[in-house]
């Protein structure tokens, strides 16, 4: 109810504010700690950072409704498949910005400035610490092996972290092997596609299955998380897939500033904010997340799972190929 309240209200402030001491965010991370960045923000630049959360569905459809009156200056989501969608909606400009350049690598962020990476996570594979042997799974490719049928765990086809690795497999492979490795996926899988990325691993853990895919942050937050959970953890072994070829599966949460911002200034010095050193250490350590400016310290449960290898593929290319992805997966019978 106060989170309906504050909303109620930021809808009326959103009308009222000099437009020259406003910036206005639509944003699909739901976290405490980005709170704590934009009022960090606010004190370093005397900018008010009003918000509106939802699901990225939901905030793209508010964005259309709103169209040319729309109040939001910035755009946040997660995942290149999201991103991409907002890009083919025309949500985003073009942005040029010096710091954003230099702080964020190029495969990061959209070739064209309509987008920038804020945060990292991989997208690996967690086995069974007693049923699977060290060095018996190395990449995604991996997972289609014949013998590993009925073992497999993964999520739904309509996950959209899911969407986005099938697309980067389409890029690495193109579509005729890409699909040949969705239809071994289903064919291996321990049980109908079911849960969050977590119930895949508690699911080995539980002895369902021997591997499961999920996000690094999920274990990171299992690790940290309730005993049931922690319990869980300690069952399965972290595996960075590809390290001795294109590397493990990355993908980003990203901001942009809309096209029809009334406050593009003060919005490009946020994602200018929220790139640097200062921020970057508490955008991490909030979600378990890995930095997207080099230098800046992972956090010590993501250090704990060891250095690797990430694959480079810009996000945007993962985004063009994430429709390619959903008809494939929905012919191979992934549901």
């Amino acid at each position: 109810m106060k989170r309906i309240l504050t909303i109620i209200l930021l809808l009326v402030s959103f009308q009222t504010l000099d437009a020259q001491d406003v910036v206005n965010i639509y944003s699909a991370r739901h976290y405490d700690t980005d709170d704590k960045l934009y009022e960090q923000f606010e004190k370093k630049t005397g900018i008010k950072v009003q918000i509106i959360e939802g699901s990225s569905d939901a905030l793209l459809e508010r964005l259309a409704r709103e169209g040319k009156r729309s109040p939001a200056d910035v755009f946040i989501t997660v995942d290149a498949a999201r991103l991409h969608k907002a890009v083919e909606q025309g949500v985003f400009q073009a942005v040029k910005s010096d710091t954003l350049d230099r702080n964020i690598p190029e495969n990061l962020r959209h070739p064209n400035g309509l987008w920038f990476g804020l945060t990292k996570r991989a997208r690996i594979i967690f086995v069974s610490r007693e049923r699977v042997k060290e060095g018996e799974i190395n990449s995604y490719e991996d997972l289609a092996k014949p013998e590993l049928k009925g073992k497999v765990l993964i999520r739904s086809s309509t996950n959209v972290y899911n969407q986005s690795l099938v697309g980067s497999i389409i890029e690495k492979h193109g579509e005729a092997d890409a699909e040949k490795w969705c239809r071994a996926i289903v064919a291996n899988m321990a049980r109908p596609p079911q849960g969050g990325d977590r119930d895949q691993i508690k699911a080995v853990a539980a002895g369902e299955g021997d591997i499961a895919v999920a996000n690094s942050y999920y274990f990171a937050r299992m690790l940290k998380g309730t005993d049931e959970e922690r319990e869980a953890a300690s069952k399965v072994r972290a595996v960075f897939p590809n390290q001795d070829g294109r590397g493990a599966h990355v993908n980003i949460s990203g901001a942009g500033v809309v096209s029809t911002a009334p406050n593009k200034e003060n919005a490009v010095k946020l994602l200018e904010f929220l790139v640097s050193k200062e921020a970057q250490d508490i955008f991490a350590a909030g979600n378990n997340e890995y930095p997207v400016v080099e230098g800046t310290p992972t956090v010590q449960v993501l250090k704990d799972l060891g250095k690797f290898k990430a694959d480079v593929l810009n996000p945007a290319v993962i985004g063009e190929n994430t429709p390619k992805a959903i008809r494939m997966m929905d012919r191979v019978g992934w549901r």
